[in-house]
């Protein structure tokens, strides 16, 4: 039986806690392998962020941090006061140094942070708060591109359902493949989104390989998405001949090559337009569009938007968090 510790504060987010709680409970089911536990401030109502309150069972001095195996943390608004709260950030540390697995969910990077567990180590956030967590944790190594990342016992994840992700690969190193992929079933998830896959994709579209020649290949075009990819390219990469390429990689991914090199391309395309400035035309030529109409055309077709109007959206998301 594993005791995973689920921390929250006032003004964290409710589906920081519930979403990677509901995966190990319908794990339990499957396994009786894990004891969850709420843990805050203060036993009793803690209101998320959006107003809901969750009923914390135990206070900070009502559990023992000895004999937890995982420790989680949430994010949410009230990180930055939470993370100021002596009595909170003593039984974390005390907690931590004992766990098996050290983890946070999008922002609660920043409470674990502030125990020194995690000094040197590669962490994620969510990108929102990307500029806070460099600027004020050097000792960190902060990349928040992938949707989670585990360095030695540690794990953090980016925001909301990547949290999800998070427990979902937790829980297949505990138990395997077969009971996350039966948790994700149950809980109409996709088995599951790699940790590498970026905060700004959308969910994925794609069965992962189950062959090294086509993950190879994938491997190839997710590493350089404006690099040549003809199907001779691919071939060459996995070791096949064009035609079996094609068969294999359309029956383990789902998709033929071209069609997944061109989604491949959109989400870089996607990323590029929420970080920089950089001209749509250039753009296209760096990720293998060849013309900004080219990159219009596809971006239009596959999401509904041309990219300029892509840029305005979630510029002003990124002003609104």
């Amino acid at each position: 039986m594993r005791r995973i510790a689920f921390v929250i504060y006032p003004g964290f987010h409710p589906i920081d806690l519930v979403g990677p709680h509901e995966v190990f409970q319908y794990a339990h089911r499957l396994t009786g392998g894990y004891d969850c536990r709420v843990v805050a401030p203060v036993a009793g109502p803690v209101r998320g962020h959006s107003g809901l309150p969750v009923h914390a069972s135990y206070g900070v001095g009502d559990l023992e941090p000895d004999g937890i195996d995982t420790l989680l943390v949430a994010g949410g608004l009230g990180v930055d006061e939470a993370r100021h709260d002596r009595a909170l950030v003593d039984w974390v540390t005390a907690a931590g140094r004992g766990v098996r697995r050290l983890t946070s969910v999008c922002s609660g990077t920043l409470l674990l942070a502030a125990t020194g567990l995690i000094d040197g180590c590669r962490v994620t956030t969510h990108w929102a708060r990307e500029r806070q967590l460099l600027e004020e944790h050097p000792e960190l190594t902060v990349d928040c591109d992938p949707i989670f990342i585990r360095d030695g016992r540690v794990w953090t994840s980016a925001g909301v359902t990547a949290a999800m992700d998070l427990a979902l690969a937790l829980v297949e190193e505990d138990h395997g493949r077969d009971v996350a992929h039966a948790v994700a079933q149950e809980m109409v998830m996709f088995l599951r989104r790699p940790g590498s896959q970026s905060q700004f994709s959308v969910p994925l579209w794609s069965e992962q390989p189950a062959s090294d020649p086509i993950r190879s290949v994938v491997a190839a075009i997710n590493a350089d998405p404006g690099a040549r990819h003809t199907i001779g390219d691919l071939a060459g990469v996995a070791g096949l001949s064009p035609r079996h390429l094609q068969r294999r990689f359309t029956a383990e991914v789902g998709v033929p090559p071209a069609a997944y090199v061109e989604r491949v391309r959109v989400e870089a395309a996607r990323r590029a337009l929420a970080e920089s400035e950089e001209p749509v035309e250039a753009m296209a030529r760096r990720l293998g569009f060849g013309t900004g109409e080219t990159l219009r055309r596809v971006f239009q077709r596959r999401l509904g938007v041309p990219p300029s109007d892509y840029r305005d959206r979630f510029r002003a998301m990124k002003e609104y968090a």
